[in-house]
């Protein structure tokens, strides 16, 4: 089955007390939109980003999650996710996100995407859901999602085809980093065989690596 994008969403401006930017405003709150969006390499046309020291930039340009980890999600807590309700900006389906490869591409409408790294879960998103062991949750389910690159700006829409066009041949998976960084730390020497592993996750490895000798 080809993957495609279930949605495209896009987040405006939420106020709250959970809100990671000092200014209590953040863009974690995504709506699916009609029509094309443009990716471009610093994020997504009509995004809001609230805290752009943690989010946003080329290595996080646009954010991926899987709409058959949501619906696990969703039994999980006992209640419906809408698309958008991890505030990814591209909702997937059929595509194995957490067994992406670091450094692999997709095709995805008139743009070139490329796997990046998982997402972290912050408070924001415990409080965007109202729940107070998210994080902790998150972490052991280690379905994190994927942050992408835009190698070709573009422009995509609900329903694009979603095409593995090259997969490094290393084999160092999202959920792989996020075990590693996580809860897994065994893992880590595996994540310096990904060249394409943002250079802040490389030095961040290294260092726990030269900590553990």
């Amino acid at each position: 089955m080809t993957g495609r994008l279930a949605s495209v969403n896009l987040g405006g401006v939420t106020e709250a007390e959970w809100a990671g930017d000092a200014s209590g405003r953040s863009g974690i709150d995504k709506r699916p939109v009609d029509g094309p969006v443009l990716l471009g390499v610093d994020g997504v046309a009509g995004d809001f980003i609230g805290e752009r020291a943690h989010h946003g930039g080329p290595d996080q340009a646009v954010y991926a999650y899987a709409e058959e980890d949501a619906a696990w999600w969703s039994a999980e807590i006992g209640r419906s996710i809408r698309p958008g309700g991890f505030g990814e900006n591209l909702t997937t389906y059929a595509v194995d996100v957490t067994d992406a490869v670091i450094g692999e591409r997709w095709a995805v409408g008139s743009a070139l995407l490329q796997v990046t790294k998982p997402r972290t879960p912050c408070t924001t998103f415990a409080g965007f859901w109202g729940v107070p062991d998210l994080i902790r949750r998150f972490t052991v389910r280690a379905t994190p999602g994927a942050y992408l690159r835009v190698l070709h700006e573009g422009e995509v829409g609900a329903g694009d085809p979603v095409e593995v066009v090259d997969r490094p041949a290393h084999g160092v998976t999202i959920g792989e980093v996020f075990r590693a960084m996580s809860l897994e730390p065994e893992l880590l020497p595996r994540l310096l065989d990904a060249p394409d592993l943002p250079e802040q996750i490389q030095e961040k490895v290294r260092r726990r690596l030269a900590g553990r000798s």
